[in-house]
């Protein structure tokens, strides 16, 4: 029996992985593999390969008005693809239940696809429409539209969120998991052949050590008598966030089964930057940037306190090993899942869509040289490991043309740049963290963490 990802499987099986990297045991990043792909255990993604220049497609965007949805939008509209932005706006109603808007000031959506009319000649339809209930108009709308893929950006996004109250984790489940199983029964009912590209997360393996490099979604095992297997990467959530999202990994694994849809699920780190070259042609256009402890990503957040003179919350000992990816990578790898479908009967297809791994200290002193404001530790409101490895195959996008941005000092200026522009739209009692896993959690915490007053007292 093995250790995966810090927990010792349960399964009447024994394990033995694949040869795999070692871990880059430095300071400053884990590994993420980048070499070419070998299209002997791929031949979904060799014959994808051919397909780079094909036709533009319809595509519908499940969560088009969201943080990944809109500038994947814009970006694929520019691309020549005819895009279906569908939201219920729920994002926005969570601001308002938080009380903490976007840093930056987002239009409504009427105003952004006018917008990007005007400065792209091209236009998006926006369709106000729950995937999780609002199912025969999901039916008529593919019916209708007759797409070619859907991209599913349409769930509850942000771990905290999800563990903030009994409220969090029962909306997090009936929004994730019925939207997500309606799109597949929508795409049965409809009798259309839709691609459907998926927006998962690298919190599907969990954030143990794994002793080895992760691998895209599937691993080689030996079953009891040395039976060899290719089986599903096991699950470990560490949220109810995390616990939907491996649900998700499931239902396709059936929906592909039982009715041979046409899936690719895009395991994705954690997104940091504002801007795209598309989101910058007009301020009408520009993406939301959230900084508050339940929706603001770990370095959006760190470079939100150094831009304003905070000092930098880092969660425990810093030592997380986290995966990372520009925005705008985020919209080159949809495409290129787009555009590289498994044909009919293959089985799920899974990338992992991320540029880098780091740990969370090394990124607050990367951020903190540039701007002389401190770090401080303060106590982790998540239950999970202090300290952990993360090596992560990215071959398969690598394979496909992606040459992905790192965390470099000429992307952290535009980061910088939108933080100066709108920070006085923020609110300083959002900074730290307000949602905690557990009571034991809770407790630690309010004995420990600084108040607001102590951390904004040199506000710049």
């Amino acid at each position: 029996m093995v250790k995966l990802l810090g927990i010792a499987l349960l399964l009447p099986l024994v394990i033995s992985f694949s040869p795999s990297t070692i871990f880059n045991k430095g300071l400053t990043r884990s590994a993420v593999s980048t070499t070419n792909y070998s299209p002997v255990t791929s031949p979904s993604i060799r014959r994808g390969a051919t397909e780079l220049n094909a036709k533009n497609k319809k595509v519908v965007v499940l969560g088009g008005d969201g943080f990944c949805g809109w500038p994947t939008s814009l970006y694929l509209s520019d691309q020549g693809h005819d895009i279906i932005i569908v939201d219920n706006l729920s994002r926005r109603n969570i601001d308002n239940e938080l009380g903490c808007d976007s840093l930056t000031p987002i239009a409504s959506p009427a105003e952004r696809v006018r917008a990007w009319e005007e400065v792209s000649g091209k236009k998006i339809k926006f369709v106000n429409l729950d995937v999780a209930k609002d199912y025969a108009e999901l039916v008529e709308l593919f019916k209708t539209e007759k797409p070619d893929t859907v991209v599913h950006f349409a769930e509850q996004r942000a771990a905290p969120y999800s563990m903030k109250s009994s409220k969090g984790k029962r909306y997090t489940i009936d929004n994730n998991v019925p939207g997500t199983n309606n799109l597949c029964c929508a795409i049965v009912d409809a009798e259309r052949d839709i691609h459907v590209v998926h927006l998962g997360t690298m919190g599907v393996y969990g954030y143990g050590t794994s002793g080895g490099e992760i691998p895209e979604g599937y691993i080689d095992v030996t079953l009891p008598g040395g039976r060899e297997s290719n089986i599903l990467h096991p699950a470990y959530p560490g949220s109810v966030y995390h616990a939907t999202k491996c649900l998700d990994a499931i239902m396709f694994q059936f929906y592909q089964k039982n009715d041979q849809l046409r899936i690719t699920d895009l395991h994705q780190g954690i997104v940091w930057g504002t801007n795209t070259p598309q989101t910058i042609r007009d301020e009408r256009l520009i993406n939301r940037f959230d900084y508050d402890g339940d929706y603001g990503t770990v370095l959006n957040r760190f470079l939100m306190q150094g831009a304003m003179g905070v000092p930098l919350t880092v969660y425990g000992t810093g030592g997380q090993t986290r995966a990372f990816i520009h925005v705008t990578d985020t919209a080159r790898c949809i495409e290129i899942a787009i555009n590289n479908p498994p044909k009919k009967g293959d089985r799920v297809e899974i990338f992992n869509q991320v540029a880098e791994t780091r740990r969370v200290r090394d990124i607050a002193g990367m951020v903190a040289s540039r701007t002389g404001v401190e770090m401080k530790m303060v106590p982790n409101p998540r239950q999970e490991a202090a300290e952990n490895e993360l090596d992560v195959s990215n071959k398969k996008f690598c394979n496909l043309g992606l040459e992905p941005l790192t965390l470099d000092e000429g992307l952290f200026d535009e980061v910088t740049e939108v933080v100066q522009k709108y920070k006085h739209r923020c609110d300083p009692r959002m900074i730290l963290p307000a949602t905690y896993w557990n009571k034991a959690r809770a407790e630690e915490c309010e004995k420990k963490m600084p108040s607001v007053g102590e951390m904004t007292k040199d506000m710049k």
